[in-house]
């Protein structure tokens, strides 16, 4: 019987075990969240490795669209409604997509975002495009990489970079100066709550 019981114990505890663990991810997927403005951005996706291969050009053909990533397609998050490189995007969920060539990217926000890579993409389902330059970066980036960078309280760039290549595109919320407007009311709002509490204590 204490043979039994001790059999159940190892095998519950190498179950236990191995919830806690996985096999390493081959393209790691990664959750960027980042404070935009009054709300925040969101961006879901796989982080292929460069594992010494030729990049853009061959194992990402230029001039074809790509999931800006691995596995199942990219997603971005808007709070709020933004200018994604000068076009107005309303807020929602969108697949991030790129089509690169040498000089530059055009990267694409399409409604369908559930599909996996882009066997099945659609442009017919495109929100919006928009075309940036592409620089050279002086030292390589192994794994893929999806960065929201804040330039001041209302507007980040959005930065991809693989390899020796990096592309940004400039967001900023679609009614900046309403924006605005709410930010000041709210600050006063809270600056009189916070007065407020100074005088009962």
């Amino acid at each position: 019987m204490k043979k039994i019981l001790f059999a159940i114990c190892i095998s519950v505890s190498a179950f236990s075990f191995a919830q806690d663990y996985s096999v390493p991810a081959a393209s790691p997927r990664q959750v960027v969240e980042q404070q935009f403005s009054m709300s925040k951005i969101t961006v879901d996706y796989g982080r292929p490795g460069v594992k010494g291969r030729k990049i853009f050009g061959e194992l990402v053909p230029y001039g074809q669209v790509w999931r800006a990533g691995a596995n199942s397609s990219t997603k971005i998050t808007f709070g709020q409604s933004v200018n994604f490189g000068g076009k107005v995007v309303p807020a929602g969920t969108y697949g991030l997509f790129i089509v690169p060539t040498e000089k530059e990217w055009k990267v694409i926000l399409n409604k369908d975002f559930q599909q996996w890579g882009a066997y099945t993409y659609d442009p017919k389902q495109d929100v919006v495009d928009v075309t940036v330059p592409v620089n050279k970066l002086a030292d390589k980036q192994e794994w893929f990489e999806i960065t929201l960078n804040p330039t001041d309280e209302n507007t980040a760039n959005l930065v991809l970079k693989w390899d020796f290549a990096q592309a940004e595109v400039p967001l900023k919320p679609s009614k900046l100066d309403a924006v605005i407007k709410i930010s000041d009311k709210l600050k006063e709002i809270k600056k009189i709550e916070s007065d407020a509490a100074k005088t009962k204590s």
